[in-house]
Formats: structure tokens, sequence, C-alpha cells
């Protein structure tokens, strides 16, 4: 049976179209002058593409941080190394590009998996706290505004958002991102406390202080932020 691709479109002032997979959707960001017609041949043109990223995010679901003993930290992949000791509780530290675990012995018997991936949001959380407010502050200063308050917040779909009412939300899994990307976000969610979609004028402030914008929207086109 030929693949049907569902897709949502989202139409902007822009010139130029982005085709994403967020969270296992896709979705057409096109110039509001595009017809149904242009944007379904494009879907057509990109479709091997389409398929090969919700493959990879259908992978990336079942084990959410760690494949194949590795996981990615401020823009590194790390090794994670995990030893068992006579332990009362887990312990874990970070030596470069390793992630070093270490289990008590009783827990051998315990689904290794799900603990691991409890450890690595602890660890998440942490590096979030202070990469985010190195973000926030260079990001203020760059501006010249910011918002009464921001928030670090796990979310299932989004990487980060500007609520409606002004507080900045980041979803701590952003320090999978080397710190430019982070900054990146930081500033794209703070040209929203001015313009609380994708206008042209968002566009506008965005393109003044990261001219080279696209090539985060691209890093990031499976994302929702």
């Amino acid at each position: 049976m030929k693949n049907i691709i569902a897709y949502t479109v989202n139409k902007n002032f822009t010139n130029e179209l982005y085709l994403a997979v967020q969270n296992g959707e896709v979705v057409v960001k096109a110039p509001w002058y595009y017809t149904n017609n242009q944007i379904q041949e494009i879907i057509e043109e990109k479709k091997q593409w389409i398929l090969n990223k919700l493959k990879e995010y259908e992978i990336a679901q079942e084990n959410k941080y760690i494949r194949n003993e590795i996981v990615r930290l401020l823009g590194e992949d790390c090794k994670v190394i995990i030893n068992y000791k006579n332990l009362k509780k887990p312990t874990l530290t970070v030596e470069g590009k390793d992630i070093k675990i270490c289990l008590p012995n009783k827990y051998k018997k315990l689904n290794r998996d799900e603990i691991l991936v409890k450890l690595i949001e602890k660890l998440y959380d942490l590096v979030a706290q202070k990469e985010i407010e190195i973000a926030m502050e260079e990001v203020r200063k760059l501006l010249g505004f910011a918002p009464e308050d921001y928030k670090i917040v796990r979310m299932n779909e989004k990487i980060a958002e500007c609520t409606q009412e002004g507080i900045i939300q980041i979803n701590p899994d952003i320090v999978k991102y080397n710190r430019e990307t982070i900054k990146y976000i930081v500033l794209h969610e703070f040209c929203h406390l001015k313009y609380k979609t994708h206008t042209k004028g968002f566009f506008s402030i965005l393109s003044k202080y990261v001219p080279n914008y696209n090539e985060y929207e691209q890093e990031l086109n499976t994302l929702k932020y």
C-alpha cells in the first residue's frame, strides 16, 4: 500500500518554506501564497526524507535519552559507563565525555533502562539550571528586555514556549544541544514576548539578532518551540 503522509500547514509572511517533523508529526511552514497543490508536490518530493525522520522519531521514543550507551549533552556524544558496587544509592558523575554511573548491587534485578532514564533526567535538570540562566542573561543584555519570569519545566511536546502571560518555559532536555543552540532557542522565545505568533514582525526581529537563524531552524526542525 502506498504510504500516505498526513501533515499540518502553517502559513506565514516569509518567502521561505520549511518542512519539519516535530514530535512525530509533519509540519509545513509555507509562505501565504503557496497553493495546496504546490505544498503536496513538495511533500511527494521529500517523501523518503520524511519517512526516514518519522522512523528516527519512533526509534528515539523507544529509548528517550540513551541510544547505544550514548547520551547527548551540550552538543556532545557522551559515553555511558555503568558499574555495580556495594552502594546504598546510585551515583552519577560527568568526566569529560564520559558519564559514569554507579548502581547499587541490588539494582541488578531491576529494569536498568528505567533507572538510567531517571538518572539522565536528573542530570539534565541540574545542567539546565546553570546553562539556561546563563543563556537568559546573555539574551537579556542583547535584546534589552526580558520576561518577568521563566521556568524550567519538563514538557512532553515542546522544548520551549512563551505563555500568553509572558512567562518563558524551557524544557531541561534543551541541554542535549550546544550552548549556541540553547541561546538561540531562548532568544526565539524572547521574540515571542513581542510577537506571539510567527508573523513578519517576529521574523524581522529574529533575523536582526540572528541573521543565520535558518541554520538553527533546520537543526531544530523536529521540535516544537
